[in-house]
């Protein structure tokens, strides 16, 4: 029995010193300026605890695995802790511990074997008393610090974390400081676990107060690696802290003239900045910092792992990803290109950490199993899991192509100088990438040129093989996809436990993203096919309207995929043949129709007919947080009240038979004999497969309007057990982190998580997304990011009447409207008051818009492409349409006045009431 130090070996701190010791040790001994210390081992417990007969009590105490067992004995323990007699020894060595320090005031702390640990931090679970005067008082709060590793909070801090119990517990002894400031600064942020985040929290005077929550803080959020400060909140100084006076804490009043000033300058926030990276450098993990400042300087007075952020490994770059960027790990200097493209199709606006991580793993795996069915092989198939893994990244929760990697998946196959060009197209890139960049990107490579030439002539062969096979192919492909999908669609999955969802999600998991990768050869014939033919009309046809190739491709008047939106249409003609019907349409709240429809059974029937035909569906329906339309019917009836209105006006609507007439026409007139044999040919490939693109992605959205019953069955077993507060909470997390829930993880950080990703959500709303911005390397953040076009949306001018916005032709035909701007397909009113038909506005759109074409005059569409799944549709039904747009959901309000030219791909800004207004 001695007292320890900086000055004892390793082994005998970590046996004897418990946690806030071994932390103490080592930044002590790591060269970092610490208030002198030491420490009474366990050792010293088990010998008061031997001398008052207590060592069968405490063995009895730690053997305990019932909880209301554990808390009666551990109140018995306090008890005779508080009376027994410290004997001569005890109180000899506790002195002599007091007395290397200089007396004077000092801190006494518990320090528990498993406190500060990796996994647990124990944080506030045991007694630490400040200003502690006098040798008596110190033996005091020693037997204190002893009995509160038996006090309930900690009692039952062990049983939640499945730990073992406290028991014996080592105490240290420390100068105190006085200081003019302290508080906590943690290298990576606890709550969101963003890795590029210090977070200082500082206070007048001791810092007691802010750990125990008793005191409002300063916070400050600084990008580690470039110092730069980020957010700033300052707390209200009232006074420094006011913690419990037993604690032996002081209540220092700030001036009223330091109350609206923060306690730290920039110099001593970019000090402890530096002081974090180095102990984050010498520990090797993000580290939870306690100092204090006082006339000398910076003094560490606690260094410990962070254990509410995700912890290690995947989780971590999961966590880190979802606050922005891809989790890629990428060389200093080395560009990334970020752009959203028609990516915002399926994942628009702000998605959720679910529906992304979801979305991102399973891109990864497809174009592995992509990359397989080629022929890819060996080291090079290595190569691909670099980069397939990172096809996505996220950023203030919206969803971007990691660009460059894409250019990598299309050199998979032949033709990567025609395909990329048309890759540009289908993605709706409005900047096409520099050759000198595009011609280095290479998906793997080769250690000879033999090796090389030998593997790329069989890739060829199996991509040559694939073209013209590709329709048996994708037929056998729709044959076993609906033979899984009508299995797993017909479980009752609101009388499933959580753990027998998630192994049917497991299951249909493996299964059909096992059958995806190889039909992604499609998508590569497509691009081929269509280069080809855009080439071939330039070749053949030098001097044709640029309409006319938009017009001669496409899947075909009877796509699967315009079904639903015909369907509602005949919904919408079969309410305009019965007035009383009409009323109830028009009159009744959309969330509170399906009830009213028992009046109406054959309607009804109708409307079932329809669920049950398309009730996978739903506005933006592949994001796993949004109903589809059986759980919520409303977004049907706001559609079909919207069409309705736009018939009134318009009649039914459809396709343009004159401009498709007149493409035919000129095509007639312009090219003929065995030109006109190939080129059909080759048109017809394109239209098949065009064709067969919709229907796959059909079996997509019927895939996620499957999943999402499982994971909701899944949220709902996280709520009754506790694990989550409620339903909605589930989609705030990862898929790493919903797995783990079913796979044996620790769940306790789970709430802290959501509620972070809650806050972040709340703040990233207010954000523009740039359609496109650069990285290099890992280290970005949120300050390199607002350089980048990551602004509040109100920094963005509006568009003055006569402004016109150019874009690219998507569907022909020119209409006035007046304009609606919106975020969500169920924004979409269709008609205002006076029956006049509104044009669409919208950043993006997804196949889940495809229910508010009928209702439309005309589409308007900031990002994508004339390839894109709606850009087709609204051809297909007649609905004029421009897109790639750069800025217009910014530059224009709802209420104002435009004038869309699908053919010559404007919008014109007309004057008239509600321009500019945002009414």
């Amino acid at each position: 029995m001695q007292v320890l130090g900086p000055w004892s070996d390793q082994a005998t701190i970590t046996a004897l010193a418990g946690g806030k010791a071994r932390g103490l040790h080592s930044v002590h001994n790591g060269g970092f300026r610490v208030p002198e210390w030491v420490v009474l081992g366990t050792d010293v417990f088990e010998r008061f605890a031997a001398d008052a007969g207590l060592t069968p009590a405490v063995a009895a105490f730690g053997a305990l695995e019932d909880l209301d067992q554990a808390l009666t004995a551990g109140a018995e323990l306090r008890a005779r802790l508080g009376c027994a007699e410290l004997s001569g020894p005890v109180r000899e060595l506790i002195a002599d511990g007091y007395r290397r320090l200089g007396a004077g005031s000092i801190a006494v702390r518990s320090s528990v074997l498993a406190e500060d640990g990796a996994r647990h931090s124990y944080a506030g679970q045991f007694d630490s008393y400040l200003n502690v005067n006098g040798a008596d008082a110190v033996l005091d709060r020693v037997r204190d610090c002893w009995a509160s590793a038996f006090s309930e909070r900690s009692i039952r801090y062990s049983f939640a974390q499945r730990q073992p119990r406290a028991g014996a517990a080592a105490v240290v002894l420390q100068r105190l400081v006085a200081a003019r400031a302290s508080g906590v600064v943690c290298t990576a942020n606890p709550i969101t676990g963003a890795p590029d985040e210090v977070v200082v929290s500082a206070v007048y005077g001791l810092g007691e107060g802010l750990v125990s929550g008793a005191v409002d803080a300063d916070s400050v959020i600084v990008e580690k690696s470039t110092g730069t400060v980020l957010e700033t909140v300052l707390g209200d100084k009232e006074s420094s802290f006011a913690p419990a006076a037993d604690q032996g804490c002081q209540v220092r009043e700030v001036d009223q003239e330091d109350r609206g000033r923060p306690v730290l300058t920039a110099a001593e926030i970019a000090e402890l900045t530096k002081l974090a990276r180095r102990l984050e450098s010498d520990h090797g993990v993000p580290q939870d910092i306690e100092w204090a400042i006082d006339d000398t300087g910076i003094w560490v007075l606690q260094s410990r792992p962070i254990t509410t952020a995700v912890r290690g490994g995947a989780d971590a770059r999961w966590a880190a990803a979802v606050i922005q960027g891809a989790g890629e790990a990428v060389p200093e200097g080395e560009l990334r290109i970020w752009d959203n493209a028609n990516i915002i199709e399926s994942f628009s606006g702000l998605t959720s950490p679910l529906t992304y991580s979801t979305a991102a793993e399973i891109y990864g795996r497809v174009y592995r199993g992509y990359a397989r069915s080629l022929g890819v092989r060996g080291s090079q198939l290595r190569q691909t899991e670099r980069w397939t893994s990172v096809l996505l990244g996220s950023f203030h929760g919206r969803v971007y192509y990691n660009l460059l990697h894409w250019y990598r998946m299309v050199g998979i196959a032949p033709g990567y100088r025609l395909n990329r060009k048309v890759l540009e197209a289908a993605l709706g890139v409005d900047e096409p990438l520099a050759d000198d960049i595009a011609n280095t990107l290479r998906p793997f490579t080769f250690r000879t040129p033999f090796g090389r030439i030998w593997a790329r002539t069989a890739t060829t062969v199996r991509y040559l093989r694939r073209l013209f096979g590709i329709d048996e192919q994708v037929e056998r492909f729709l044959a076993e996809f609906y033979r899984v999908y009508d299995d797993y669609e017909a479980r009752d999955y609101t009388a499933m436990t959580g753990e027998q969802a998630y192994r049917a999600y497991r299951e249909v998991d493996r299964d059909l993203v096992a059958r995806w990768g190889p039909l992604m050869v499609l998508d590569a014939i497509l691009l081929t096919c269509t280069g080809l033919l855009f080439g071939l009309t330039r070749l053949f046809l030098p001097k044709a309207p640029e309409w006319l190739a938009l017009t001669v491709v496409g899947p075909g008047a009877d796509i699967e995929s315009a079904e639903p939106a015909r369907a509602m249409t005949a919904l919408a003609e079969r309410v305009g043949t019965d007035p009383a019907l009409t009323e109830l349409l028009n009159s009744t709240p959309p969330q509170a129709l399906y009830g009213e429809l028992a009046r109406f059974p054959e309607f009804r029937a109708e409307v079932d007919a329809y669920l049950e035909r398309y009730g996978y569906r739903s506005l933006d329906e592949l994001k796993l947080e949004t109903p589809d339309l059986r759980e919520d019917p409303a977004g049907l009836f706001i559609m079909v009240r919207s069409t309705l209105a736009t018939l009134r006006q318009h009649g039914r609507p459809g396709p343009d038979p004159d401009r498709r007439a007149e493409a035919e026409a000129y095509l007639d007139a312009h090219l003929r004999g065995p030109r006109r044999r190939i080129y059909e040919r080759l048109r017809a490939k394109v239209s098949r497969c065009a064709a067969h693109r919709e229907r796959v992605r059909f079996c997509r959205t019927r895939a996620f309007g499957m999943v999402k019953r499982m994971i909701r069955a899944m949220g709902r077993d996280l709520v009754a057990r506790d694990v989550l507060d409620e339903f909605g909470d589930v989609f705030y997390l990862t898929v790493q982190e919903l797995r783990g829930c079913y796979e044996g993880a620790d769940p306790e950080p789970l709430r802290r998580l959501v509620t972070a990703r809650k806050a972040q959500r709340a703040k990233d709303t207010e954000l523009v997304a740039p359609a496109r911005f650069v990285t290099l390397g890992s280290g970005f953040g949120r300050a390199e990011l607002a350089g980048q076009g990551w602004v509040p949306r109100t920094d963005i001018p509006v568009a003055i009447p006569g402004t016109v916005l150019a874009g690219t032709p998507s569907a022909v035909g020119a209409v006035t409207g007046r304009a609606l701007v919106a975020d969500e397909p169920h924004d979409f009113a269709g008609a205002d008051p006076a029956g006049k038909s509104k044009v669409l506005v919208a950043y993006r759109t997804d196949p889940g818009w495809v229910a508010a074409l009928p209702s439309a005059a005309a589409l308007v569409i900031e990002r994508g492409s004339p390839l894109t799944h709606v850009a087709i549709v609204a051809r297909e039904l007649g609905v004029p349409t421009v897109v790639q747009i750069k800025d217009v959901t910014k530059k224009v309000r709802t209420g104002m006045r435009l004038r869309v030219d699908g053919s010559a791909g404007t919008v014109t800004v007309l004057p008239g009431e509600g321009t500019g207004d945002g009414t």
